[in-house]
């Protein structure tokens, strides 16, 4: 006898920090649109190359604001999932954005390290200054969020900062010394930067779409934490992946005995799905199979 249970909440996310992403993305915007403009009149690579990874964030920081205002949406009949895999997309898309402007960057920089042009120190360390601030103060907003969009979204902001605490100190030794290749090598930095971080983030955002086992969850701690319930004598045909890097799914097969009582089962299901929860699986599905019974998916392990 197959039974089938669902434990199912669905992914809500908290919309008061809708607002805070929404800020942090005009802000953004704004900024990524002088740096453009400043990086043009002095004649900055590094500047330029900030202003590309701004301008990246505001891509990602719009569609993330977007796709969870959209993530509210309550499942459908071709979606019974929900939503909350857009997130991921988002990330998919602003990651080759970023890879391919930050390879263009790469390029122009070193062409530059061998043939620099003299760039603006003083107007450079203006626009550090105003970058510092503007990131600083998003940061900080973003820090006292509690859901996963705004944790990010705040690291992204600190990133950038430490970038333009780069360009200040960069800006200062330039105007107290001739070293015109230093813009250039700044350029390199933070374009070899942006890409270590987008590899590390189409990594994450692969292993999801593949439904790859999250790192987080020890696949053999849960297997020995189940087989541990009272009942159970065996299990199989375990799988754990995720719906959007925070939303944890479960299926797997319980073998019983075969003199186990349909109350029992009701039981040993209840007790599964407790202990699932407490390790923060979001949606867990369990099978029970007695002993007798043959598996048609796969062999008893």
């Amino acid at each position: 006898m197959h039974t089938h249970h669902h434990a199912h909440e669905h992914h809500s996310p908290d919309m008061g920090g809708a607002g805070n992403i929404a800020l942090a993305f005009f802000l953004n915007l704004f900024f990524s649109l002088i740096e453009l403009v400043g990086g043009v009149l002095t004649n900055s690579m590094a500047i330029l190359s900030d202003a590309l990874h701004d301008a990246g964030d505001s891509f990602s920081l719009g569609l993330a604001w977007y796709f969870q205002r959209l993530s509210k949406r309550k499942p459908t009949t071709n979606y019974t999932y929900g939503f909350g895999r857009l997130t991921m997309l988002s990330a998919l898309i602003n990651s080759v954005v970023l890879l391919t402007g930050s390879s263009y960057i790469l390029v122009e920089s070193v062409k530059r390290v061998f043939d620099p042009v003299l760039a603006d120190a003083r107007g450079m360390l203006i626009l550090a200054v105003i970058g510092i601030a503007v990131n600083g103060f998003a940061a900080l907003r973003l820090r006292k969020g509690d859901n996963l969009n705004e944790r990010v979204v705040s690291l992204h902001m600190l990133e950038d900062v430490l970038g333009w605490v780069a360009v200040l100190i960069g800006s200062l030794v330039m105007m107290v010394a001739d070293v015109p290749w230093l813009d250039p090598a700044l350029s390199i930095g933070i374009a070899v930067f942006i890409l270590f971080n987008v590899v590390r983030n189409l990594r994450s955002a692969m292993r999801v779409f593949l439904q790859g086992k999250p790192d987080e969850v020890d696949d053999l701690a849960v297997k020995k934490q189940l087989l541990e319930l009272p009942g159970v004598v065996g299990l199989h045909d375990l799988h754990i992946w995720s719906m959007d890097a925070d939303f944890l799914v479960l299926s797997v097969h319980l073998v019983v005995p075969s003199d186990q009582k349909n109350n029992e089962q009701q039981t040993l299901r209840q007790a599964a799905h407790a202990l699932l929860k407490s390790i923060n699986i979001r949606h867990s599905t369990v099978e029970i199979e007695s002993e007798s019974e043959t598996c048609e998916w796969c062999e008893p392990e």
